[in-house]
């Protein structure tokens, strides 16, 4: 071999030495919450439930935390009016109606869901106009039927059309198991949904239009000389509760989708089927008070922040800084953190270019070997190809490398916070 191979292969060993020395670098354990040393507590099972179906869901992290036939289809009554007001406040939002449009209450909105009928009813008069506000007031607080249909009419031209955007917001939001035929909930064939997808939709109406979200806590409202109060009477009750819906018809029991807030923690409990109104009552505030026991949420990583700086190979930087798009929480049994895991999958070779945003692994968090939270692990700056010379000088120690790209799993840094 000529001296200029040697010297060659030389560096080029002693290259993918320091760099195998890099990749087998494990970062440190997310750091432990100081604790004293006593027993831990257990956790009991959730609560007896009485409902055809239910879901308790941590709203900042999106868990389902307990739940019984959670993806069974079951008729929602007027908790379709949360997607009724959703894809109302989507469409404010947008610009495309606006809260003073007047509103001119139709046959159909009057005969459907007026005083006529035996649903719940904000007691619109027959070609009157309101204003949009007020349909929306009444729709959410006194559950108005007529309000409902209004709103439908106004937004899309036709409850029928209105109801095609409904369900177009459903697959957008991810509920799976949701098909909409109105905007009231009146009892239909082919009107059905889940306690899952309520809970998505329900934890999407708070994040994405908390301002309208904020009309399900007021207790009453009157209108044409009306006063009712809100049905859910958890807010008379405790008051953590500020929303959401509730609904009736015989088919479908008495069911309702309840949002709580203790400190930073906030809940989500839907109850579908249920025997009385006092029974969805106290399921749901059971099932609230059971996630803010026994239950907490702790933000692992933040946003943005490096959580690798893997080698860069024919880069013009030397190192790919990656992490996450957005803040990591998780949400576990009270005393069970300690028990988290979180890991890196990243390819073992990363090779210019990356643009900033471009996924190029996934961060695990695990508890007793059971997934926890999955997230995109992204390159956090551009990272274009490095000129000619550093392009061939790393083509050729990739060459002694063995050009492998296998995924390789690490530890993940510790937690930014406990």
């Amino acid at each position: 071999m000529s001296f200029f191979r040697r010297t060659l292969a030389s560096l080029a060993a002693a290259a993918l030495v320091a760099g195998a020395a890099f990749a087998q670098q494990t970062p440190p354990k997310p750091s432990p919450v100081p604790r004293p040393t006593v027993p831990e507590a257990p956790v009991p099972p959730p609560p007896d439930v009485d409902g055809r179906s239910w879901v308790l869901m941590d709203y900042a992290t999106g868990q389902i935390l307990a739940s019984k036939n959670p993806d069974e289809r079951v008729e929602p009554a007027s908790i379709t009016k949360i997607m009724t007001d959703y894809v109302v406040s989507a469409e404010i939002a947008n610009g495309k109606i606006h809260m003073e449009d007047p509103v001119t209450i139709s046959e159909h909105a009057w005969r459907g869901g007026g005083a006529g009928t035996d649903g719940s009813t904000s007691f619109l008069k027959l070609n009157s106009q309101v204003p949009l506000k007020d349909l929306l007031y009444g729709m959410i607080i006194q559950s108005g039927n007529d309000a409902a249909i209004a709103l439908a009419e106004h937004t899309a031209g036709s409850e029928e059309a209105f109801a095609n955007l409904m369900n177009a917001y459903a697959k957008q939001l991810g509920m799976t198991n949701t098909h909409f035929e109105n905007a009231s909930g009146y009892p239909i064939a082919n009107h059905y949904t889940t306690a899952r997808d309520i809970a998505i939709l329900s934890r999407a109406l708070i994040h994405d239009f908390p301002e309208d979200y904020a009309i399900s806590k007021i207790k009453q409202f009157e209108w044409n000389g009306i006063k009712q109060g809100n049905r859910n009477t958890l807010l008379w009750r405790d008051p953590s509760v500020d929303g959401i819906k509730t609904g009736h018809t015989a088919a479908a029991g008495y069911c309702l989708a309840a949002s709580a807030v203790q400190g930073d923690s906030r809940m989500i409990a839907i109850v579908m089927g249920a025997s009385s109104e006092k029974a969805r009552a106290d399921s749901a505030m059971a099932l609230l008070n059971y996630g803010f026991r026994f239950y907490e949420t702790h933000k692992l990583y933040d946003a943005g922040k490096p959580l690798a700086t893997p080698k860069l190979w024919k880069g013009e930087a030397d190192t790919l800084p990656i992490g996450i798009t957005q803040p990591l929480q998780v949400t576990v049994k009270r005393g069970s953190y300690d028990r988290l895991k979180a890991t890196m999958d990243i390819p073992a070779t990363l090779v210019a270019p990356f643009s900033k945003g471009q996924q190029v692994g996934t961060l695990r968090v695990t508890l007793d070997n059971q997934p926890v939270q999955t997230m995109p692990l992204v390159a956090l700056n551009d990272a274009p190809q490095g000129g000619f010379f550093k392009r061939l000088w790393d083509s050729i120690l990739l060459w002694f490398h063995g050009g492998k790209k296998d995924d390789t799993a690490t530890t993940a840094p510790a937690a930014d916070t406990k």
